[in-house]
Formats: C-alpha cells, sequence, structure tokens
C-alpha cells in the first residue's frame, strides 16, 4: 500500500479535463442513452449541441436525442405572424425528432425504435417535468443551470447575478426534482470561488449568456460521457442549502422591475438596471386631447438614457425632487430646437440626459420632440435658472 501511494505522488500533474475525469471515472455501465431533451432558447441550444457532438463521437453511448419545445406564439399586428421557439430550428437543422407541447397533461414521452426514453435533460424549459415522466425514465432527469446552486434558484439567474453586482458566478449539473424547480441534487458544480465574470461593471445579459452557455454545455457533455447521472448519485454542491439568509431568488423578470423608483433608486442603480433588463420607464401626466381637456397617465418609456456630462455653471439639482424633468433653454440642439435632450433629477442628486423617449401610444423619438407632442403639461419651476419643466415621473 505505501509503495503504491508514492507511485501516484510520482506522477505528472493532469490538467484539469483529465482531472475531472480521473476523478469520475468508475466501471459504472448503463444502457445506450434514449434522451428526451426539453429546452427553448439559445441557452438550451449549446446544451443541445454539445450532446448531439457526444452522440457522434461515441455512437454507442447515445443511442436517440428526442427534443421537445412549446409550440410557437402568434405575435404582431393581428397575431398574424408565428413566432417559433428557436431550439426548434435548432433541431430540425440537426435531423432530431421535434415534439410540440403546451403541457406534460395526458403526453407520453416518444419511444425512438421502440424503446423507451431512458434520460430526461431539461435545459431553460419552462414547464415542470412531472414525476409520471420522469419515473417512466430509468436514469431520471438532468438539468444545468447557469448559477452556483442554492443561489439564484429560479427563471432568471443570470439577471437577477449581474444585478446583485456579482463578480463571480458559475454553472450547476443537478438532477429533476419531483416537486420544485432547481432543487435536485447536484452532480457537478463549477469549483469556488466560481469563474470570473468579464467587465463585471458594463457586462450585460448576452455577454454573460455566452459565456455561461458553453460552460454548461460542456460540463453536461462531461456528465453523459463520465456516467454521473447512474447510481448511487453523489451530491458534490459547495454551497451551504441551510444557508438561507445568503441565498438569493431569481424569480422571473416582471415590467415592474423595469419602474423606476425615482425616491429609492440612486444613478448607478438606474443605469445597472437600464443595461441588464433593458429600457425602463414611468408614467406622466400629459394633456389629453379630448374636448375636456383632462389629465390622464401614459407609460413614457426611455430608449436612449446616460448619466449627463456637464449642466449649466450654477444649476443645482438638489433644489428639485427626484423624478422632475425639464429641458435647459440653452441647451445644445442636434438637428433643431426639438431634437434637444431632457434631463431628470435623480435621488443621490444626479442628472440623467434623455436624449430618446418612447410615449404611450407614439413612436420612439428625440426626447424633447416626443415630450411635446404628447402635452406633457408644464409645471412651474422652482429655481430661477431658464428651464422649460415637464412633467413629474411616477
Amino acid at each position: 500500500m505505501v509503495t503504491s501511494r508514492l507511485l501516484l505522488l510520482r506522477r505528472p500533474l493532469l490538467p484539469r479535463t483529465a482531472y475531472f475525469n480521473a476523478r469520475y471515472a468508475s466501471s459504472k455501465s448503463c444502457d445506450p442513452l434514449r434522451i428526451l431533451f426539453c429546452g427553448s432558447d439559445s441557452f438550451s441550444i449549446a446544451s443541445l449541441n454539445a450532446l448531439y457532438k457526444e452522440r457522434a463521437r461515441d455512437p454507442g453511448a447515445i443511442a436517440s436525442i428526442d427534443v421537445v419545445c412549446r409550440p410557437g406564439k402568434r405575435v404582431g399586428r393581428g397575431l398574424k405572424t408565428i413566432r417559433e421557439v428557436p431550439i426548434k430550428a435548432a433541431a430540425t437543422k440537426l435531423s432530431l425528432p421535434v415534439h410540440e407541447i403546451d403541457t406534460f397533461t395526458g403526453w407520453k414521452p416518444p419511444q425512438p425504435d421502440g424503446d423507451p426514453i431512458n434520460l430526461i435533460i431539461a435545459v431553460s424549459f419552462g414547464l415542470f417535468v412531472p414525476p409520471r415522466i420522469l419515473s417512466s425514465a430509468k436514469y431520471g432527469g438532468l438539468n444545468v443551470h447557469p448559477s452556483l446552486l442554492p443561489d439564484f434558484r429560479g427563471s432568471a439567474p443570470l439577471h437577477h447575478t449581474l444585478l446583485a453586482g456579482e463578480t463571480r458566478t458559475g454553472v450547476t449539473l443537478q438532477t429533476l426534482d419531483t416537486k420544485e424547480f432547481d432543487h435536485g441534487i447536484i452532480l457537478d458544480q463549477t469549483p469556488p470561488p466560481g469563474f470570473n465574470i468579464p467587465d463585471p461593471d458594463t457586462c450585460d445579459v448576452p455577454r454573460l449568456l455566452e459565456l455561461v452557455s458553453g460552460k454548461s454545455a460542456q460540463m453536461l457533455a462531461e456528465a453523459i460521457r463520465n456516467r454521473l447521472f447512474v447510481p448511487p448519485l453523489k451530491s458534490v454542491g459547495w454551497r451551504k442549502e441551510d444557508d438561507g439568509a445568503s441565498l438569493r431568488h431569481a424569480r422571473k423578470i416582471k415590467p415592474e422591475d423595469r419602474h423606476i423608483n425615482w425616491s429609492s433608486w440612486a444613478t448607478d442603480e438606474i443605469i445597472r438596471r437600464q443595461r441588464i433588463l433593458g429600457p425602463l420607464w414611468n408614467n406622466a401626466v400629459v394633456q389629453s386631447s379630448s374636448p375636456s381637456g383632462a389629465s390622464e397617465k401614459k407609460r413614457v418609456i426611455f430608449t436612449n438614457m446616460s448619466i449627463a456630462d456637464t449642466v449649466p455653471d450654477g444649476f443645482d439639482s438638489n433644489q428639485m425632487e427626484p423624478g422632475v424633468v425639464f429641458s435647459f433653454a440653452d441647451a445644445q440642439a442636434t438637428t433643431g430646437e426639438f431634437d434637444r435632450p431632457l434631463f431628470v433629477t435623480t435621488c443621490d442628486g444626479k442628472i440623467l440626459r434623455i436624449d430618446e423617449i418612447k410615449v404611450q401610444g407614439q413612436r420612439s423619438a428625440p426626447a424633447y420632440r416626443a415630450a411635446k407632442k404628447a402635452n406633457m403639461l408644464d409645471i412651474q419651476p422652482t429655481s430661477s435658472l431658464q428651464a422649460r419643466f415637464f412633467a413629474c415621473l411616477q
């Protein structure tokens, strides 16, 4: 025994991939896999492509791959256009069978070549795979998730990771739980403390998605190769499940998450949300075009907004309430008087420049022009500066 240990110590250092294979190499055996892959978007497409390549590399390990996705949705004016789920085109390109379902109720999995599905893989699918389907598969189900579970469980882990200001993240391979999303046994996970988020102060969701998609796909392919799904299963997660105080939920992003709260969101928070969630919005009081002239609320979407570089000398934004929209009388215009920007005050005393907005019922246009066209109600200035004031945002 001593001699054996000494020989092991003298072996040359192995690259990370070799260590990984050595760690998980075992005598586990399994039947050729008949995979039911449930997916939707580009994140799941990366994993599907990795499985397809793994099947080509070792045809004896993966006998078949059937793809399940949601049906296309009607969109646009008159709902005449059908927007297909992206993974449908990807699966068709790979000549894989596609099954479109909107519910698992009453649905029976396919039987490729007369044999039952024996492994289910769900990646960014959106529907919960019920116990009836999972129990019918000999090896249960797998899922890859772009966070270090159990932290950031939920449907929007990338958004919430960036919103939280994290500088590191990771990916997790887990089993599909029979009761809840993201509560399975962790079979593999990015080693602590995770990998770096590129340029975390400027990184957006598409850039982070591209990074985690590749890493998740690689982790899934290695799990298939090393048969991590074959019992006995071993949890390798390094985040503490019982540390509930520090765990964060990555719930679905809602329109209200883009609704600016001027009394509590500082400038950095507004800019961060704009970068991660897209254009933000508020309600503004506008003068109705009806004969009565009554005022009404309309949604205003800020399609182009940034921190103001300069303001007139002597202007003190602390004299105004947060969320007051105004325009300097001598503000520079790009193409004309009505194409000049608007400005708005924030709760930390800074000023944001608004170059373009979309008022409800109108197309996106230069901010000043759009505000005038929408008949935003004028508000009396609260300072002696020559500035035109518009409706407060709500």
